[in-house]
């Protein structure tokens, strides 16, 4: 077996989530009917990407489930402008963070300690600042 490196639950995020977010968004309003290049604009990548996104050859190593899925779309639907993408980014970033979806996508990508909880780590967002009350 090959050890797998030690990877924070950040660099999963950056490495692996944040491109099949993309991906998925771009999936998601291309279906919408959007041009490659408003939503290259609106993602703030080349429509390149957007082609490799959509053709899985980018960002396809992650297989979210089918209620992740739902909540992507739903905010796919809401992205309009580079704030929105980045609100629903976080939205769906928080989603992840308080299920067991990033801890499972940890383990397929990066050793993980065998005593790791979320909690403890700080993986989990806190309650609170889903509602606002959080320090910032």
């Amino acid at each position: 077996m090959v050890n797998k490196m030690l990877l924070h639950p950040q660099e999963i995020e950056t490495f692996y989530i944040l491109p099949t977010l993309r991906r998925y968004f771009a999936i998601y309003m291309k279906e919408q009917g959007m041009k490659q290049k408003d939503i290259a604009q609106l993602l703030g990548i080349t429509t390149a990407s957007i082609s490799q996104y959509t053709s899985e050859k980018r960002a396809h190593q992650i297989d979210f489930d089918e209620k992740t899925l739902e909540e992507i779309k739903k905010s796919a639907l809401k992205i309009k402008d580079r704030f929105s993408y980045m609100k629903e980014t976080q939205t769906i970033l928080t989603l992840l963070r308080n299920s067991d979806v990033l801890c499972k996508i940890h383990k397929q990508f990066s050793e993980v300690p065998e005593n790791c909880e979320p909690k403890a780590v700080g993986c989990l967002v806190a309650s609170n600042c889903l509602t606002g009350g959080c320090i910032q």
